[in-house]
Formats: C-alpha cells, structure tokens, sequence
C-alpha cells in the first residue's frame, strides 16, 4: 500500500518571520492528529535553516523548491544541493511548471537536476504537466510521456524508491481551476502504465505520484480517493495552517 505524501510548496511566499509563524502554527494544529502520511514543507532558501531546527523531531520533513545541478562555481543567485542537505533538507521540488514556462527550463535541464539530487542523497519531487493549448489539442499524454521519459532518462530503477513524481496541470495552478478526480485519475493511471513500460510493475505498484493544481481542503477528498493518486502537491492553501491540515485530514 503506497503512503500518501502531502507537500507544500510556498513559493515566494513568507520571510522568515513568517516562516516560523507558519511552521509554528501547523505544528501546534498537527499536534492532536494522528498523521498517517508523510508531511513535507518547502519554504524559500532564506528560512531553510531555521526551519530544519522548528522542525526538528516532528513529523514534518523538509525540502526546497529548486536547486543548481553543478556541485558549485561561478553560478550568482544559484544553489547547490550541498547547501540544501547543510540546510537540513530532504527532499527538492524540480520540474515545477514555474520553472519550465518561467525560466525555460528544459527536460534535459531537469533531468540533471534530478541526477544531482540522487546522487546528493536527496529526494527529488519531479514535476510534469501540460498547459491548456496542449490538453485543448489532445495531446496530454504525448506531453506527458516526453516529459516523464526525458526526466527520468538513465534513472535505474533502485533510485525510485526515494523519487516522488507529481502531475500538475499547468492550467490548474494558481488559476483556481482544478483537474477533475476524473481528469486526474486518467492521467496519473497513464504515468503509473508509463513507469511499468520504463522500468517494472514493481516500480510502477510502488512509486508515488502526487497531484498538484488548486488543491484545497474542498476537493482534497475527493481527489485522494482515487486510486492512481497518492498525495498532493500543494500551493496557495498550504501557506494558512488551517487549510494545509486540512488537506492533510483528507489524506
């Protein structure tokens, strides 16, 4: 039985004095519940290290929302994943639909990123999605295939174990519109189909593959029900303690 595994993404959301005042409101609301999946947050860099030591010994795990795929050099404004596993993280956001429309970001750019990570001992969150041209032309799961194949390219198969993948329409984020369960479903019951023709049914019984797009505590049920999807890629309502728990009820 695959865990499910909640994160949430801030973005550029939150300095560090509202970082803490957020872990530390998700932590006291967190704790009365028992938490049967895995929790991660991903505040930005600056409120990294000061979130490892709030969450020290808790149930929520850390992670960033990008990294350099180079180990260092003469990259200003760039981070490593060395500096993330100094600042106390375990897993990274790559891939992220922001990050590919945004800052161009190319398959072959997020496939190294994602070599990096495993070989820094981090747990990647490989992001995929297409956009509303591309699902309106009928063509989601050729975007989708090229995506997942070229990310994971020369990945073997001993590294999914610590690999979470997440399908989020690019049209579903930060619009407020959502995949249907329905839509959702079919897709990641596609990407599950995809990783047994790449790899195994093994690895694709067991990996993970998150949902992320307007996720809230309204349809965060109903879309963690079904069975291809394991979890939730969240933004907007992670950033309020009340709605993140929310969602992380449902899970």
């Amino acid at each position: 039985m695959r865990k499910k595994i909640v994160a949430g993404n801030w973005k550029m959301f939150n300095n560090l004095e509202e970082s803490k005042e957020l872990i530390n409101g998700i932590l006291e609301k967190l704790k009365n519940e028992k938490v049967n999946c895995d929790v991660i947050i991903c505040p930005p860099y600056t409120s990294l290290s000061e979130s490892a030591g709030l969450l020290k010994g808790s149930v929520v795990k850390l992670g960033a929302q990008n990294m350099h795929a180079e180990d260092k050099g003469a990259f200003t404004g760039e981070i490593s994943s060395s500096m993330l596993k100094s600042a106390g993280c375990e897993y990274v956001i790559l891939g992220h639909s922001e990050r590919r429309t945004i800052f161009n970001e190319s398959d072959d750019d997020i496939n190294k990123k994602v070599k990096k990570a495993f070989s820094a001992g981090l747990k990647p969150i490989f992001c995929f999605g297409e956009t509303l041209s591309e699902r309106e032309s009928g063509i989601t799961n050729e975007v989708v295939k090229r995506q997942v194949t070229e990310g994971l390219k020369d990945i073997p198969e001993s590294d999914l174990v610590n690999l979470v993948v997440a399908y989020e329409p690019v049209w579903a984020i930060g619009t407020g519109k959502t995949a249907t369960p329905e839509q959702a479903e079919e897709v990641h019951s596609f990407v599950r189909s995809l990783i047994k023709e790449l790899y195994s049914e093994t690895a694709a019984e067991n990996i993970v593959i998150q949902y992320g797009g307007s996720v809230k505590p309204e349809n965060a049920a109903d879309l963690l029900s079904r069975k291809n999807i394991d979890g939730a890629l969240v933004g907007g309502a992670c950033l309020k303690a009340d709605s993140f728990i929310g969602i992380i009820k449902s899970a």
